[in-house]
């Protein structure tokens, strides 16, 4: 009862967009995804992954939860590996099964970092003032699959004190083709850091675990940093706790997290 929840559909082939939509919406989830045949060499499987907004090409905690479904779908126990297709191409995949609970990592896409943003012009969209940036690292598009605004934080006080303002969140982020600012107060050394995202729309608003963000903020603070890895917590502020894990593997990212599986059901369209 914690983290972030996902649903997964399987044997999805034959479901249109407007019905993946439908449900997705229908969930109320961060997301929802769809499990169909792959359309690409390599492929074990197709991940569609929705919002209750739009489909979006890759997204971290989905991809995870999804590859552990198809584990248990299967009625495979142990160690597995797949490769799903997504939107941002093919990302290998690792699940572990023990019971109700299982283990994934991913390996995400390598690191693409677009522009710096000035710090009172990215936190100005979360009620803080310039101040609340960290003084030693700037604001940036980064890319693991999904382009996110990763934003370095003073403090965790300044972290729960955002106050978002959905439609400047909007109109900061279109031009640079990110979905979302990922708020995070990092600790290098230690190897930690404690964050918040808030998507660009607030028909999804803040979600409690973000793993297609948690792949940028490693790739950010390995680049920045010199630190190849980082354990992330979110959601801490929605009653929602989460833990992702990411590092760098030569050029990619790892992400991995721990998932539990709540409910089984057939759904009737």
């Amino acid at each position: 009862m914690a983290g972030n929840a996902l649903a997964v559909v399987h044997d999805a082939d034959d479901l249109d967009e407007s019905t993946m939509l439908a449900f997705a919406r229908e969930t109320r989830l961060s997301e929802t995804t769809f499990v169909q045949s792959a359309t690409e060499e390599g492929a074990d499987y197709r991940n569609r992954i929705w919002t209750v907004v739009q489909e979006l090409p890759f997204a971290g905690h989905p991809s995870l939860g999804t590859a552990v479904a198809v584990a248990r779908a299967s009625g495979a126990t142990g160690k597995l590996r797949y490769v799903q297709q997504t939107g941002a191409g093919l990302q290998p995949i690792e699940v572990t099964l023990d019971g109700g609970r299982a283990t994934a990592s991913m390996l995400q896409e390598p690191g693409t970092f677009g522009p710096e943003l000035d710090a009172a012009e990215a936190l100005t969209p979360l009620g803080l003032e310039a101040t609340a940036a960290d003084p030693h690292l700037f604001p940036q598009i980064v890319s693991t699959g999904l382009a996110q605004l990763i934003l370095p934080m003073r403090s965790v006080e300044d972290l729960a004190a955002i106050v978002p303002d959905f439609p400047a969140i909007h109109d900061l982020l279109k031009p640079h083709g990110a979905f979302g600012i990922y708020a995070a107060c990092c600790d290098p050394v230690a190897g930690t850091a404690q964050a918040r995202y808030f998507f660009r729309d607030e028909r999804v608003a803040e979600d409690p675990a973000t793993g297609s963000a948690a792949g940028p903020l490693c790739a950010y603070l390995n680049r920045h940093a010199g630190f190849p890895a980082v354990e992330i917590t979110q959601g801490i502020e929605m009653g929602r706790p989460s833990r992702l894990r990411a590092e760098a593997v030569n050029d990619h990212i790892r992400v991995s997290g721990e998932v539990v599986v709540l409910i089984d059901g057939t759904l009737k369209l």
